[in-house]
């Protein structure tokens, strides 16, 4: 009998304990997540508002310390700042002297603000200009066409040892000093058209290109050899100057040499050539042209002798 009670007792209380619900402790078994959800001290509470990273400190997935520091947003530090704050031009200075917009003006804007900087290309085109600008150390092509210069000084181009070409094409420039250009080395094409010159300044061998038509050179506004030493010279155009000579002598090299609408009377017959060297022979300079001249050439047939082209002008 004792043993049927025991039975009935046991078989009762596993039926009861199978119907009632299974109520399992959840654990976290990652290492970042080893306690019970119910025991965290500030139970999850969702709010739409907070910040992601919020909810995620709420509940307790706290990342790694060393993943902390890799997304931590440190404050920057005093050199960062200062490396921030001074941009660095093309020469590489800093922005207090000659900042990423270039140096100051005389109105107190930067030249790359005023003017337009690529690279080391200036381009200060129809900008209203009386002065040419202080520009970066490292310009290599400056245009200052369409303003209003009107005297090139001694140090507007000072230690631009990298420039090459400077075009102020069309400005009111009447006066440069004689140093000026001389003392740029690399200095290749100079393109001073459409001005009010009466004097040229002294010249840097380097030249290739020469461009100082519609001026007013005159009889005595080109130096005696001014030309002599640019052994590189290869283009020189002197049109509407009211020359009355052509300027002499003209270095091996040149390839051009435009001398029309000016007051060139006369040429001689070692203006181009050598007159006791009959087996000389000019083959570069092709390129001559005297037309707007009152000058006769069937006059010289002797001057063309070495040329492999005759100048364009006059024969009559």
């Amino acid at each position: 009998m004792q043993t049927f009670v025991n039975f009935f007792l046991g078989f009762f209380i596993f039926e009861f304990v199978g119907a009632a619900p299974i109520t399992d402790t959840i654990i976290y078994d990652s290492e970042f997540y080893d306690i019970p959800l119910g025991e965290l001290p500030h139970p999850f509470a969702y709010d739409e508002n907070k910040q992601s990273d919020q909810v995620e400190t709420e509940i307790g997935t706290e990342l790694p310390s060393v993943i902390q520091e890799s997304y931590s947003s440190a404050p920057l530090t005093e050199e960062t700042e200062d490396e921030a704050s001074t941009p660095k031009l093309i020469d590489g200075s800093s922005a207090q002297g000659s900042g990423v917009l270039g140096p100051q003006t005389q109105d107190g804007l930067p030249t790359c603000l005023l003017c337009t900087c690529l690279g080391t290309t200036v381009y200060c085109d129809d900008r209203e200009l009386d002065v040419v600008p202080p520009l970066p150390k490292k310009t290599t092509y400056f245009y200052s066409r369409y303003n209003r210069i009107r005297k090139i000084s001694r140090n507007d181009f000072a230690n631009l040892n990298h420039i090459k070409r400077i075009d102020l094409t069309a400005n009111f420039i009447s006066e440069i000093h004689k140093d000026a250009f001389r003392r740029l080395p690399q200095l290749q094409e100079l393109v001073l058209r459409d001005n009010r010159i009466r004097q040229l300044p002294e010249l840097p061998s380097t030249l290739t290109f020469i461009d100082v038509s519609k001026n007013r050179l005159g009889r005595r506004g080109i130096p005696n050899e001014a030309f002599k030493n640019l052994d590189e010279l290869q283009h020189l155009y002197i049109t509407d100057n009211n020359l009355d000579h052509i300027p002499l002598p003209l270095p091996e090299s040149l390839q051009a040499l435009h001398l029309q609408n000016n007051n060139i009377q006369e040429m001689h017959e070692d203006t181009f050539c050598k007159m006791r060297d009959f087996t000389y022979i000019r083959r570069a300079l092709e390129d001559i042209r005297l037309d707007g001249n009152p000058i006769n050439l069937s006059k010289t047939p002797y001057a063309y002798m070495c040329l492999p082209r005759l100048p364009v002008g006059n024969l009559i």
